[in-house]
């Protein structure tokens, strides 16, 4: 899979493929390449095309293939060769452009008997261009919309399975989003808001294999806020501690954090009962 994210700029595109095209020419010879692209036969541009798709030479058959829709527009070919550029630039690796085609081709021909299988690799170029969870997960998002999408439409597709498999596997790198974004708060000591993302971590992903790591950030961060609030505060962010500790003991009573935890439930009463001593009587 390809987990990096690539911005896709038409400029960088077009010089990668002119450079390409030109490796194209010199292994099937320049003249040949030439040749093609001055041919006014239609049909002996599409099968060259089709060509350079079934040899791997992919760069070489985007701008034939271009050319062949623009000539085919309107006419029983258009259907087919419109599909084989969405193939080609999914080839090379052009998943923005691939996806646009692929969503346009099932748009545009709804009841081709490849309309499913476009719709379906539309989504694939969205879970390809889904980053690794460190990044901006918007395309994740995306291709997990296009995917419940496919499902929608083709309910009983042979690709149903692949389809949730695909979707199991994107959520699970915005659960681990999730709880990296809220860690990375506790550890640079922004403490209220770690709890805040922690805590809605927890509830948007519950069965998350990382909830007794989350639950113990929680705990600590509810310490270390209340430690560093003013003495009129720490009073209500020590109770709250508590709360969290008790929490976080019902919930993992054999957690390897409990020697830690308890040091801080110990703490945390000592701190209540000299704050509640120094408080005047009503």
């Amino acid at each position: 899979m390809n987990s990096n994210l690539h911005v896709y700029n038409p400029l960088l595109w077009l010089k990668g493929a002119i450079v390409l095209i030109a490796i194209i020419g010199l292994n099937a010879g320049c003249s040949d390449y030439n040749k093609i692209m001055k041919s006014t036969d239609l049909d002996y541009k599409y099968q060259r095309a089709l060509g350079f798709l079934d040899s791997n030479k992919c760069f070489g058959a985007i701008p034939i293939l271009e050319e062949v829709v623009s000539l085919t527009r309107g006419t029983e070919q258009a259907r087919e060769v419109q599909f084989h550029r969405a193939e080609a630039h999914r080839c090379v690796g052009d998943y923005y452009l691939a996806r646009y085609h692929f969503k346009m081709f099932a748009k545009t021909f709804p009841n081709d008997e490849r309309a499913e299988d476009a719709q379906f690799e539309a989504a694939m170029c969205s879970y390809y261009l889904s980053p690794k969870p460190a990044l901006d997960q918007t395309e994740t998002r995306s291709a997990i919309e296009e995917l419940q999408l496919f499902l929608d439409r083709y309910p009983g597709s042979a690709l149903r399975d692949s389809s949730q498999t695909l979707i199991d596997l994107l959520r699970v790198k915005l659960e681990v989003k999730s709880f990296e974004t809220a860690r990375l708060y506790h550890k640079t000591s922004q403490f209220q808001s770690a709890v805040i993302a922690l805590s809605n971590a927890l509830k948007e992903y519950p069965d998350t294999p990382y909830r007794e790591e989350m639950q113990w950030l929680i705990l600590d961060s509810h310490y270390q806020y209340a430690s560093q609030s003013t003495e009129r505060r720490k009073l209500e962010r020590y109770n709250d501690t508590i709360e969290a500790f008790l929490t976080f003991v019902a919930r993992f009573p054999d957690s390897r954090w409990m020697n830690d935890a308890q040091l801080i439930q110990n703490q945390c009463v000592s701190e209540i009962d000299r704050l509640q001593s120094n408080q005047p009587f009503e």
